[in-house]
C-alpha cells in the first residue's frame, strides 16, 4: 500500500538547482536510505516531506491518517528545561489523563453516594488511560534513556547543558517514544556508541511503521534499508536492496549505460561518414540514399551522455621522516577529573604497547574516555597515573571531531595560509581544489562551512602536517560516502601509524590491523578487524560460561558432605574460623577429597586441548607441505581442497588455544 507519493518535486535556491524533477512512492512498511553527495538536497528533501519546507514546483501526497516523527540534525529544545521533563512532554496527554483521575479520585470521595456521574466519568477516564499506556509509559521512559546511555544521573540536568551528542541521543529517544507512523530520521546514528547503535537497529527492525532515513552509516544502512533513493545531479534513482546491492547495481547501470552511449556514437560516426561520401561521389543514386540515411539518423532516438561521476577527494597522507619501531608504550594509565565526593574515574589500568605501521582502532561506550585517552597519548592532558612513554622521531597528527582547531572567523584560504606560510596561493588553492573547495568557496569564513566541509578542511591540514602518527576522534562522522571512501583508501597507503577512535562499522571492518575496546578497569585487545572483534567478544562470553560449567561439574547434581564443606568455607570467606564456623574432620576430608578431584578434572582438560592443539598444528604443517610439492602446484583443486582443511584446522586450534588459556 503505498502511503507517501511524490511528483515532480523542484525546489532552487536563488539560481541553484537542488532538486529538479523528483518523483518516488514509498510503501507502508518501507525502509529507505536516502544516500547522496553532502550538500546533494537529502535533508532538503526530509524537510519537504516533513511539510517544513515548501516546494517551488511539483505535489506530494500523504495518507491522512499517517503520522509523522521527524529527527532533524539540528533540536528545538527548551534548554532551561530538564533531561526529563522534555521527555515527559511526548506523554503529555497521559499526565494531564493521570491528573484529572486524581482530581475525580478526590472529589468522588467528598461526595461519596451522589457522585454518581463523577463515578461513570473515572471509569471510562480510567479505561482510556490504561488503554493508552498510562500505567507503563513512566517504566517506557526509563527503558529508552536507559538504552540511549541516559542514566538516572542525567533526569534532573538542564538541556543547556548536554554537549550536542547528548542531545542528538535525547531528540532520538523522544522520537522513539512517540512512536509515528512514518519516522523520518537525519544522520541517526551521529554521535551513538556502537552498543546503542547495535540496540536502535534491533528497535527499528521491530518498528511497525514507515521509516526514511538519510544516512552516511553505511554498515547501517546494510542491515536496514530494504530500498535505496539516490539524490545526484538534483534527481532521484531508487534501487531495490541496501546498500551494498545499491553499490553493486549502480556500478552496473553506469557501465552498461556508458558502454550503450559509446556503441550508438560509434554508430553514429559510421553513418554520418557514410552519408558524408555518398556526397562526395556526386551521384544521384547515391544522393538518394545519403537522403535516406540522413532522415533515418534525425529519427533516431539519441542516447544522452551519463552524467561525469561526482568530484571526489584526493588525499595522500605522507610522514616527513619515520619514527622508531616503538611508537606508543602505557603502563597501568588512570584518569579522573575533581577531587573527593566531585571526583569523577575515567579509566584505569590502560597499557598498550603499539608499534610503528599498526592501525589501532579505539571503541567503547561514550563517556568512558576515549577522546580523553587520546590526549593524554599527545601529552596534552597528564594520567592520573600510570606510565607513558613516546617513541624517538614521533611526530603526532590529530584529528578532532567537533573540528574545535580550526578558526571559525577566518576564510578557508587563510586557515591553509595561517599554518602553512610556506606554500604560495596559487599552491594552497591547488590543494584546496582537491579537497572539493573550488572557485569562490575558498573565500568563504569557516564558521559557515557545513559539518563535511569543515571535516575535509581539518583532513586536508592533517595530510599537509607530514605526521607520521595520527591520532583521529571520529574521522568519518561528516563524511559523506565517496570522501569516507577515498579517505580509508588513503589511510590503507599510509606508511606511518593510525590510531582512530571510531564507531564507525564498516570502517571498523576495513582499516584496523588491532581493535582496543576501553573500559573503566582497562583496554581489551582484539586482532583484526570489526566482525572479529564481534566473534571474539562472543567466544569470550561462550568461554566463561563453559568455564563456569566446567567447575560447576560434581557428583551428579546432589550435594555430597564435600560441598556443603565447600559451601561452609566460602561462606566464610575461604576462612573457617574468620566467621566462627568450624569444620568438623570429616567435612574437611571430603572437602579436601573434592577440591583434589576438581584439580583433576582440570588437568584432564587441559591435557585433552594440548593433545588436540599438537594434532591440529601437525596437521596444518602437513598440509601446507603438500600444498608446496612441485607435483601439486598445477592441481587446482587438490590446493583448494587443502586450504580449506587448513582453514578449518586454523578455527578449530584458535578456539583450542582460547580455551586452553583460559584453563592455564
Amino acid at each position: 500500500m503505498i502511503i507517501l507519493s511524490a511528483k515532480d518535486i523542484t525546489k532552487n535556491y536563488g539560481t541553484d538547482v537542488i532538486l529538479d524533477r523528483v518523483s518516488f512512492h514509498i510503501n507502508e512498511g518501507d525502509m529507505i536510505g536516502i544516500v547522496g553527495a553532502n550538500g546533494a538536497g537529502k535533508t532538503t528533501l526530509l524537510n519537504i516531506l516533513a511539510g517544513e519546507l515548501s516546494a517551488d514546483e511539483g505535489d506530494y501526497f500523504l495518507s491522512q491518517d499517517k503520522t509523522i516523527g521527524y529527527l532533524k540534525q539540528k533540536n528545538n529544545f527548551e534548554t532551561e528545561n530538564t533531561v526529563l521533563e522534555e521527555v515527559h512532554k511526548v506523554f503529555q496527554h497521559l499526565s494531564d489523563m493521570e491528573q484529572e483521575l486524581l482530581d475525580l479520585s478526590a472529589e468522588i470521595g467528598e461526595k461519596g453516594a451522589q457522585a454518581g456521574c463523577l463515578m461513570n466519568r473515572y471509569a471510562a477516564l480510567q479505561d482510556q488511560f490504561k488503554n493508552e499506556g498510562g500505567y507503563s509509559y513512566k517504566s517506557e521512559i526509563t527503558g529508552i534513556l536507559n538504552s540511549m546511555a541516559f542514566g538516572e544521573e542525567f533526569y534532573d540536568k538542564k538541556i543547556s547543558t548536554l554537549s550536542g551528542g547528548e542531545r542528538t541521543r535525547l531528540a532520538l529517544a523522544c522520537l522513539l517514544l512517540e512512536k509515528p507512523d512514518m519516522l523520518f530520521l537525519d544522520e541517526p546514528t551521529n554521535h551513538l556508541d556502537i552498543g546503542t547503535l547495535k540496540w536502535l537497529e534491533q528497535y527499528l527492525r521491530g518498528y511497525k511503521g514507515t521509516i526514511v532515513m538519510v544516512s552516511h552509516d553505511r554498515y547501517f544502512l546494510d542491515q536496514m534499508a530494504t530500498r535505496i533513493f539516490e539524490v545526484e545531479h538534483h534527481h532521484l534513482k531508487c534501487y531495490e536492496g541496501n546498500y551494498s546491492a545499491f553499490a553493486e547495481k549502480k556500478r552496473a547501470l553506469r557501465e552498461a549505460e556508458m558502454r550503450a552511449y559509446n556503441k550508438q556514437q560509434t554508430e553514429i560516426r559510421r553513418q554520418e561518414d557514410m552519408i558524408r561520401r555518398f556526397k562526395e561521389r556526386g551521384t544521384e543514386k547515391l544522393a538518394k540514399r545519403a537522403a535516406s540515411r540522413e532522415k533515418r539518423l534525425s529519427h533516431l532516438d539519441r542516447l544522452e551522455r551519463p552524467e561525469a561521476e561526482l568530484g571526489k577527494m584526493k588525499i595522500h597522507f605522507r610522514q616527513e621522516y619515520q619514527s622508531g619501531h616503538d611508537v606508543l608504550y602505557g603502563e597501568d594509565l588512570a584518569k579522573s577529573f575533581g577531587f573527593g565526593a566531585g571526583r569523577r574515574d575515567l579509566f584505569s589500568h590502560v597499557n598498550f604497547d603499539i608499534k610503528r605501521g599498526e592501525r589501532i582502532c579505539i571503541v567503547g561506550p561514550n563517556g568512558v574516555g576515549k577522546t580523553t585517552l587520546l590526549r593524554i597519548l599527545m601529552e596534552e592532558l597528564s594520567p592520573t597515573e600510570g606510565y607513558l612513554k613516546i617513541g624517538h622521531n614521533v611526530k603526532f597528527g590529530y584529528y578532532d571531531q567537533g573540528q574545535l582547531l580550526l578558526n571559525d572567523a577566518a576564510t578557508v584560504m587563510d586557515e591553509v595560509h595561517d599554518s602553512y606560510r610556506l606554500y604560495k596561493d596559487a599552491e594552497i588553492r591547488s590543494i584546496l581544489g582537491r579537497f572539493l573547495f573550488k572557485n569562490d568557496q575558498v573565500f568563504l569564513q569557516v564558521g559557515s562551512l557545513s559539518g563535511g566541509e569543515k571535516a575535509r578542511l581539518s583532513l586536508l591540514k592533517l595530510m599537509m602536517s607530514g605526521a607520521n602518527v595520527l591520532l583521529l576522534d571520529e574521522p568519518t562522522n561528516h563524511l559523506d560516502i565517496d570522501s569516507k571512501e577515498v579517505f580509508e583508501d588513503a589511510l590503507l597507503e599510509y606508511p606511518g601509524t593510525v590510531i582512530v577512535v571510531s564507531h564507525d562499522r564498516y570502517f571498523l571492518n576495513k582499516i584496523p590491523t588491532r581493535i582496543l575496546e576501553l573500559e573503566k578497569d582497562g583496554l581489551k585487545e582484539y586482532l583484526g578487524t570489526y566482525d572479529y572483534y564481534v566473534e571474539k567478544k562472543a567466544s569470550v562470553e561462550s568461554g566463561k560460561k563453559y568455564l563456569k560449567e566446567l567447575g560447576a561439574e560434581g557428583s551428579g547434581g546432589e550435594t555430597s558432605s564435600a560441598g556443603q564443606g565447600q559451601a561452609k568455607l566460602s561462606a566464610s570467606g575461604g576462612n573457617a574460623s574468620a566467621q566462627g564456623t568450624k569444620l568438623s574432620a570429616a567435612e574437611e576430608r571430603a572437602m579436601k577429597k573434592e577440591q583434589e578431584a576438581a584439580e583433576r578434572r582440570l588437568a584432564r582438560e587441559k591435557a585433552r586441548l594440548e593433545e588436540l592443539i599438537e594434532k591440529l598444528e601437525s596437521e596444518i604443517e602437513e598440509n601446507e607441505a603438500k600444498m608446496c610439492l612441485p607435483e601439486n602446484l598445477a592441481n587446482h583443486q587438490l590446493l583448494t581442497e587443502l586450504d580449506q582443511k587448513n582453514a578449518k584446522c586454523r578455527d578449530e586450534l584458535e578456539e583450542a588455544y582460547e580455551k586452553w588459556m583460559d584453563l592455564a
